[in-house]
């Protein structure tokens, strides 16, 4: 698991937060995506963490008369009750490692009520058995085995659990509710129909969209933008228009871009220069230039660097982010140090002439690409606020002109979004990258791809690519109940 899957697991699990696990935990690489399982190695950090962080969760539980009780589910006649305490442990356990657990685990785990016969406190021992739960393989790792196929050696066929967890951890973050789990044992997961309902009920949830909300901020960058005050009005900005266009009107994705209303509190509204809602509603763009999420505060915040807007970083992001393409860096032999602002051709020059990298032959090949997208949103800073001029200097004037090579030229956020609807690049590469967030893998071999292509067809009506239709193609799929063998 994920640090971020790791805390959702366990406070679903036992009602608290471990917000130590951030620094107990090793640190998961962003690629951008923080679940990537080829990444993820067993360690002694891991370890040592995982045995710190189930003492302290542990401790946290049993001397809280309310969280302890909610995890027991009968009332202990004394420290020695077993039949009450293998009760805690069959159904524990089975929320624990997201299975049914056979009679032998339960009498391990159930050996763990000694810790608290010995103290005469019931309580220490279902201490010693979260303990021991917290520690387990099977809870720190999403467990995919499969059973063997014998006209296909190369696959494994995930067992109901397997599936349960598989459809959890990609729609919510965390450990499957109860009723999934039923699902599971039920055998109500073996097919397409049992898979596709269960998946239906998990993205009605406020969980799938805040799990679609991280996607979206993982993918673009801005997850790391504050919760709080101007910097998380941006943010719930940019939620509420993914969770219209996904959730409440099941559009193409494309209408993230392309939307002429955006929602606002008055505070954010006019910091964007746009009309005040008396309470936090729904507004109309107008003519102001703006449309959808190139429009956004969060999105904006994304490539700044040296103290203001970057046209080269946003220029990147957008390309390598929005479109999913490859801008190489600059070869060791032009020693480009990109911690270092633009060279100043001269003191007193604006950004126009400090980023000059587009005209320069050895470099324009790449910085074309970038730049002159980033210059398109200059009128734009960092927070989302128009502009006319650069910081503290009205004689360097912004004219908001850019360029997508290849596209067409444009001026600002509502024409960019055009032309990147035009372009295509937009649809192939959020499916691209919703499918390396649901199988926890960045780089992806032919099987892969030829998956890919099918889903986005199965799931691209005449007005584009639908999110909603995508998972549930991507869930219906023979290759969402198996697992391939990897070659090592």
């Amino acid at each position: 698991m994920s640090i971020a899957e790791y805390r959702e697991t366990v406070n679903d699990l036992v009602g608290v937060d471990p917000e130590d696990a951030s620094a107990l935990l090793p640190i998961d690489t962003l690629t951008p995506f923080d679940n990537d399982y080829t990444l993820q190695n067993a360690s002694e950090a891991l370890i040592k963490g995982a045995e710190l962080l189930a003492g302290d969760i542990a401790q946290a539980v049993i001397g809280s008369p309310p969280l302890r009780e909610a995890l027991v589910p009968c009332t202990p006649t004394g420290a020695g009750d077993e039949v009450c305490f293998r009760a805690f442990v069959t159904e524990f356990g089975r929320r624990a490692l997201r299975r049914d657990l056979s009679e032998t685990e339960i009498d391990n785990f159930a050996a763990l009520m000694t810790f608290g016969v010995e103290v005469d406190e019931f309580w220490e021992g279902v201490g010693a058995a979260i303990r021991a739960f917290l520690q387990h393989p099977e809870f720190l790792y999403r467990v995919e085995i499969g059973v063997e196929i014998p006209e296909q050696p190369e696959l494994r066929r995930l067992n109901n659990f397997e599936i349960a967890s598989r459809l959890s951890y990609f729609l919510t973050g965390s450990m499957p509710e109860d009723w999934l789990l039923d699902a599971a044992t039920d055998g109500l997961l073996q097919d397409t129909d049992g898979i596709v309902d269960a998946a239906a009920t998990l993205l009605d949830s406020p969980r799938a969209r805040a799990r679609i909300n991280r996607f979206h901020a993982l993918w673009l960058g801005y997850d790391r933008l504050s919760q709080e005050g101007l910097s998380g009005q941006m943010r719930d900005e940019t939620s509420a228009l993914i969770e219209r266009v996904v959730f409440d009107q099941e559009d193409p994705w494309t209408a993230i871009l392309t939307s002429e209303e955006t929602f606002l509190t008055p505070e954010l509204a006019e910091h964007y220069g746009l009309p005040v809602p008396a309470q936090p509603d729904w507004v109309n763009y107008g003519d102001s230039g703006r449309a959808g999420l190139l429009s956004q505060g969060a999105f904006l915040s994304v490539g700044s660097k040296f103290g203001d807007t970057s046209p080269t970083q946003r220029g990147l992001m957008v390309r390598t982010q929005l479109f999913c393409q490859v801008i190489p860096l600059p070869p060791p032999d032009l020693m480009v140090d990109i911690d270092e602002p633009p060279p100043d051709v001269d003191p007193n020059a604006c950004k126009a002439e400090r980023y000059f990298m587009s005209t320069e032959p050895a470099c324009m090949t790449c910085h074309e690409q970038m730049d002159l997208i980033g210059f398109g949103l200059e009128r734009y800073d960092a927070t989302g606020a128009f502009r006319t001029i650069e910081p503290e200097r009205p004689d360097c004037v912004l004219t908001g002109g850019g360029d997508f090579v290849g596209v067409g030229t444009f001026n600002g956020p509502a024409e960019l979004a055009e032309l990147a609807v035009e372009s295509g690049l937009v649809e192939a590469c959020v499916s691209l990258q919703l499918y390396r967030f649901a199988i926890g893998r960045t780089e992806l071999d032919n099987h892969d791809r030829a998956l890919l292509q099918r889903l986005v067809a199965d799931s691209s009506g005449d007005d584009g690519l639908a999110l909603g239709a995508f998972i549930s193609q991507y869930v219906a799929s023979e290759a969402f109940r198996h697992r391939r063998i990897e070659v090592q």
